[in-house]
């Protein structure tokens, strides 16, 4: 039985671990050819590919740096190389401060190259994904991109200064995007995910406090954390022609965080 995917190509930033992983494996599910990306994490991304292979799909994986332009510009030459077009991107890639790779700090004590490291990741990355992403799909005058934001956006946290930011300036990059696409058969849009379980962000924030996590689950309308699945079933739908005239669209994944 043909699947909703079948010859169609997928390429997915922050492929290594939690939404990234998943949603990988969700598009191949559906038939998607998936090229993995994630720069520092390796071992993940190279599983992710095992476990789409060992299901009987089709990946393949590519390091890359998402704020390096030549390192973007490669990646998306390689997907077409290797399966000869480019139809979806989910841009994912980011990081956040989590207490251990990235410390939470006020604004007053943020040292300069963790706000330049945030803004670089998080925000100049997906601004040239988006650009690489787009002339190509401009060749196919087709395609669909999702951006990973965050519930953050429009909830902000003390400490989490430059993760709000770039994450607020991304909704502003994906609706300038949406625009600039809109007759020209592409659509872009962007997910705010809330509190995720089975993220690095989460292990990282609540492996010293695990009390931080039930505080997280009592904030959410819903009473539970979400987990990558939920992240993925959106991103395939929202490029799927379910969604074909939704473009623009910043939506919250989040258990009813953003509803008061």
């Amino acid at each position: 039985m043909p699947k909703k995917f079948d010859g169609k190509v997928a390429l997915v930033t922050g492929g290594a671990s939690g939404i990234g992983k998943v949603t990988a494996q969700v598009f191949a599910s559906h038939g998607a050819k998936v090229i993995v990306s994630t720069d520092a994490n390796i071992k993940g991304g190279e599983e992710t590919v095992r476990l789409i292979k060992e299901a009987g799909g089709e990946a393949t994986f590519v390091r890359c740096d998402v704020s390096r332009a030549a390192d973007v510009e490669a990646l998306v030459e390689k997907c077409v190389r290797t399966y000869g077009r480019l139809d979806y991107a989910f841009n994912n890639a980011g990081i956040g401060p989590d207490g251990r790779r990235v410390p939470l700090v006020p604004i007053v004590d943020c040292p300069e190259d963790i706000w330049d490291r945030t803004i670089a990741i998080n925000l100049k990355g997906v601004f040239l994904c988006l650009k690489y992403e787009i002339k190509q799909m401009l060749k196919q005058k087709q395609g669909a991109i999702v951006n990973t934001a965050s519930v953050g956006a429009w909830k902000p946290v003390p400490g989490f200064c430059a993760y709000v930011a770039s994450k607020s300036g991304l909704i502003g990059l994906t609706k300038t995007a949406a625009l600039e696409c809109a007759d020209s058969g592409i659509r872009v849009n962007v997910i705010l995910p809330g509190p995720t379980d089975r993220t690095l962000l989460m292990e990282n924030l609540t492996s010293a406090q695990p009390a931080d996590k039930a505080h997280m689950m009592s904030m959410i309308p819903m009473k539970r954390l979400a987990q990558p699945e939920d992240m993925a079933r959106a991103v395939v739908w929202l490029c799927s022609d379910d969604a074909a005239f939704i473009t623009g669209l910043a939506m919250p994944i989040d258990g009813g965080m953003t509803s008061g």
